[in-house]
């Protein structure tokens, strides 16, 4: 092996290490053994990669009104799933079901359900989670 090729495979484990690291875990940032239901009205929608966004205005177990941010999938997987930039509108009103932030305090989940009330729309519980 000559030492430009040395040179690219050693510049190549480093770009590949450092996405790696990058990324987080989703079990590190959330707890998966807890679950909880909220019902509120999306305020923002974020279709992007890696990962998705959904904010929604709902009450927390005291009955205060918080945003919540919901994690949700790429948005290559979501569109492959029938959800796109259209399927969910500010002020749409939804149940959702998430594995909460580990830190309580901060109004956060990874998304495993979505219901819209106004039409049954829904999204989650595995295998192919598609739109129905």
């Amino acid at each position: 092996m000559n030492l430009k090729s040395l040179t690219l495979a050693a510049a190549g484990l480093f770009v590949a290490t450092t996405a790696a690291f990058a990324h987080h875990s989703l079990g590190a940032t959330y707890d998966g053994e807890k679950e909880i239901k909220l019902e509120g009205k999306i305020v923002q929608f974020l279709l992007r990669n890696p990962h998705s966004f959904l904010q929604v205005e709902a009450p927390d177990d005291k009955g205060v009104m918080q945003r919540w941010s919901m994690e949700w999938r790429s948005a290559g997987s979501l569109s492959q799933q029938g959800v796109n930039r259209e399927t969910l509108k500010v002020g749409d009103v939804v149940t959702v079901t998430a594995s909460p932030s580990r830190t309580p305090t901060d109004h956060r989940g990874v998304l495993k359900t979505l219901h819209r009330k106004s039409d049954g729309l829904g999204w989650g519980d595995r295998p192919g989670e598609v739109v129905e």
